[in-house]
């Protein structure tokens, strides 16, 4: 079993204000299939209103991100399947309930976990 991201950035949700609520429903419907199947790890949206920190060994706490991650936010959802055309299924239907194309990604294996 590989976890794969669906994800998409916050700009990308270009949606009129009529369509939010049938995407609300149908993000909901695809995320209930998802785990009826049991396939669903962890899902949500991140928290623009929360500024991200970085935590350095010591425990000191800085405001600032990595200059490449400062534009992240958006929803996601983390996803175990067998095979690649799987996670590619549940992208595309997650595509269709979130009406915003979605970006899947792989997680690498980790053979001492």
């Amino acid at each position: 079993m590989t976890f794969y991201l669906i994800s998409f950035p916050s700009a990308a949700m270009r949606l009129d204000e009529s369509e939010f609520a049938a995407a609300e429903r149908d993000s909901h419907a695809v995320i209930a299939e998802m785990k009826l199947a049991g396939v669903y790890r962890f899902g949500g949206g991140i928290d623009e209103d929360v500024a991200a920190v970085q935590v350095g060994a010591d425990g000191t706490v800085t405001q600032q991100t990595y200059p490449q991650s400062r534009q992240l936010n958006g929803g996601m959802t983390i996803i175990e399947v067998e095979t690649r055309e799987e996670a590619l299924e549940w992208a595309r239907k997650t595509t269709v309930g979130c009406h915003t194309v979605q970006e899947l990604r792989q997680f690498m294996d980790d053979p001492a976990i």
